[in-house]
This record gives C-alpha cells, sequence and structure tokens, in this order.
C-alpha cells in the first residue's frame, strides 16, 4: 500500500473513529486501525470493539491498492505532531508501515488486514431516513436518562420505535423517564422497536452534523447509521423493553407555565448547596410564584424566586437538581409547561405540541 494524504484529513478520520478501537482487550488487533484502499482514490478507516464499528471515508492520492491495520494510540499521537502538509504512508508485504511528512520518518509495525475484524454491512433491510439534526436533537433530549445500571441492562440504551411516518425515542433509569417523538416523512410506513446501547448512543452524539441525513438500516440483531462519508455499526440490546405508556400521567390542571431559562437558572444556582448526602432542591409553588432553595447542614442557603403562571393547589416538593436541569438544557421552547399534582407524585415536564415528555420522580425533603 502507498499513498498520500493531508493531514487534515488523516487527523479527521482517526478522530471519527477512534472510540471504536477497544481500551481493553486480549485480542491485540482491536487497539488498531484499519487502513484500507478503495475506489475513486479514496481511503477507509475503520475500528471495532466487537460490540460497536465506526467507518471513515476521505479522499487519498493512492499510488499502490492495499490495507494494513496500525496502532491507533501511535498513529494518532503521529498525526498530531506533524505539520501542516500531505503524508505519505506506505506499508510493506511484511506489514512494516512507514509514515514520511517533510523530513519526518516513522517507522512501525502493523498486522494484516486478514487479522482484523469484519465489520458487518447491512443490505437488503428495512431503512429509516431522517435529517441528521434532527436526530441528534432527539437523542440530547432522551439519552441522559440511560440507566448506568448494568443489572438493568435492557435500560442501558435508548429505544427507537418507528411507526409509519413517525419515530419516537424513549430513555428511563426507573427515577425519570425521557421521550420524545417527531415526525419522518421520508419512513414510508416502516414499523419498528429496537434498543440503541448507550455507547452507540453517545458516539451518535458526537458524529451527527447540522446538516445533511442520515439512513438509519435495521437487521434482526444490529443497526447502522450511515452518514455522508461515514458509517456507524452496532449490535443491539436485546430484550424486551418496559411497558413505559403506562407510566406517562395524562395532562393535569396543576400545571406551571414559566420561562425555562430563569427555571434552568435558578435550579443551576440551588443546586451549588447539594451534597452527596442531601441532593435534593425545595421547590414552593404558590399562586402565580416559584420558589426554588436549599438549605444546607452547614446552615448556607440559597433561595429565589420565579414568577409563573399557576393557580392550582400550592404544594412543596423536592427534585434532584441534575435531572431537572438535563431536560430543560434540552426543551428547544422560551416557556415550559411544568405539571405537579402532590409531593409525592412525578412531576411532568411536557413540550406545548406533546412532542417531549419528562417524567422525573420527587425526592425527600431532608
Amino acid at each position: 500500500m502507498d499513498l498520500k494524504l493531508t493531514k487534515e484529513n488523516l487527523q479527521k478520520g482517526i478522530q471519527m473513529v477512534q472510540n471504536a478501537v477497544s481500551q481493553k482487550s486480549s485480542l491485540p488487533i482491536l487497539f488498531n486501525i484499519l487502513f484500507e484502499t478503495v475506489k475513486d482514490n479514496k481511503i477507509r478507516l475503520i475500528a471495532t470493539d466487537l460490540e460497536i464499528g465506526i467507518i471513515s471515508t476521505m479522499d487519498a492520492e493512492i499510488q499502490e491498492e492495499g490495507a494494513i491495520s496500525i496502532p491507533a494510540k501511535k498513529i494518532s499521537d503521529i498525526t498530531k505532531e506533524l505539520p501542516n502538509v500531505k503524508i505519505n504512508l506506505t506499508a510493506k508485504k511484511n506489514n512494516q508501515i512507514t509514515i514520511k511528512c517533510e523530513k519526518s520518518v516513522f517507522k512501525m509495525m502493523g498486522l494484516p488486514k486478514e487479522e482484523f475484524p469484519k465489520v458487518p454491512e447491512l443490505i437488503n433491510v428495512d431503512v429509516l431516513t431522517l435529517p441528521q439534526k434532527l436526530l441528534r436533537a432527539m437523542l440530547n433530549m432522551t439519552s441522559f436518562a440511560i440507566s448506568k445500571d448494568e443489572t438493568r441492562y435492557i435500560l442501558t440504551g435508548v429505544l427507537f420505535v418507528a411507526m409509519e411516518n413517525r419515530l419516537r425515542l424513549v430513555a428511563t433509569d426507573g427515577r425519570r423517564l425521557a421521550m420524545v417523538e417527531k415526525e419522518t416523512p421520508k419512513s414510508s410506513g416502516l414499523t419498528k422497536k429496537v434498543i440503541v446501547p448507550a455507547k452507540a448512543v453517545s458516539e451518535l452524539i458526537r458524529i451527527l452534523r447540522d446538516d445533511g441525513e442520515v439512513k438509519i438500516l435495521f437487521s434482526e440483531n444490529q443497526i447502522s447509521f450511515e452518514l455522508d462519508d461515514s458509517l456507524l455499526i452496532t449490535r443491539l440490546i436485546e430484550g424486551e423493553y418496559p411497558n413505559y405508556e403506562q407510566v406517562i400521567p395524562k395532562q393535569t390542571e396543576g400545571k406551571l407555565r414559566l420561562d425555562r431559562d430563569k427555571f434552568l437558572s435558578a435550579t443551576k444556582r440551588a443546586s451549588l448547596f447539594t451534597t452527596p448526602d442531601s441532593q435534593s432542591i425545595k421547590l414552593e409553588v404558590l399562586k402565580n410564584k416559584l420558589i426554588i432553595s436549599k438549605s444546607a447542614q452547614d446552615g448556607s442557603e440559597s433561595r429565589e424566586e420565579i414568577d409563573c403562571n399557576y393557580n392550582a393547589e400550592e404544594m412543596t416538593v423536592g427534585f434532584n437538581p441534575n435531572y431537572l436541569m438535563d431536560a430543560l438544557k434540552n426543551i428547544d421552547e422560551e416557556e415550559i409547561g411544568f405539571e405537579l399534582t402532590s409531593p409525592d407524585k412525578p412531576g411532568v415536564i411536557r413540550a406545548s405540541d406533546n412532542s417531549y415528555v419528562y417524567i422525573i420522580l420527587p425526592m425527600q425533603l431532608g
């Protein structure tokens, strides 16, 4: 293999795939990135940890076709330190790799392509197409509620529900639940229900852009996301997701309407006095007024008043401020509705068009 490419392209490709490189494995090949020439003067970089795989394709001047897997950390570190000019990368049949850039020369050993795990291609499967920006926004509105408890494996991902011309995403950790639903005009009547693991969700948020479309390809136990010049494929979480619809309360009369930014900022300030032993903040809901406060054991105290629109029963309720902020940061509305029925019942943040619902359990004040 013999090729030339710019530092910018090489660095971009490495950054795109490197999070799929295994961090701990008994297989040395999984610490490598596969470099493979393809037609039309392009090179493809592939990384996988056997759970998730990422492929990035970029322009290159191909002098001689071929493929070689290169230690990811070494190639990444070398590329960072090179000047911003063209890089020449060659690989011999004995797997020796040479990198030349101006007067710098680096040599190292790679591993043959044959030892690198084959990343599957999903062909003749169901496809859903939607804007990248829309999918990233939907993931941002739900992914924070993914469970980190490995004993509840089924909850350690985001549920994707494709139905006719709509896509719904759901995530819950048992203490809160986030659900968003949007129209997908290009879905052509597709009906699917799959659970995408947290790592794949995190990588998707990182690589999705503001422009362009993403194709979602569904197979029986895998799902892939095709972008313009990259692809992410992952195993699905197998099993039946809990019946989340039964825990979503119907809309109530007891609804605060208040400014999202002011609510977020006041919650953030009150959270400064929380501790691992005392995580809740106090919300006093009064007529057209919300008081957010926190009293710490050392005597320090925070208290802030926010104007709101509220005429139902007055109450005092405790919430984890981080759970509130997770949702408030990702809602794209100036004014939000926060439904409260009693101090021991869940609070519900609901978008004005009902496209987003966030349910949060209250906490004991102490």
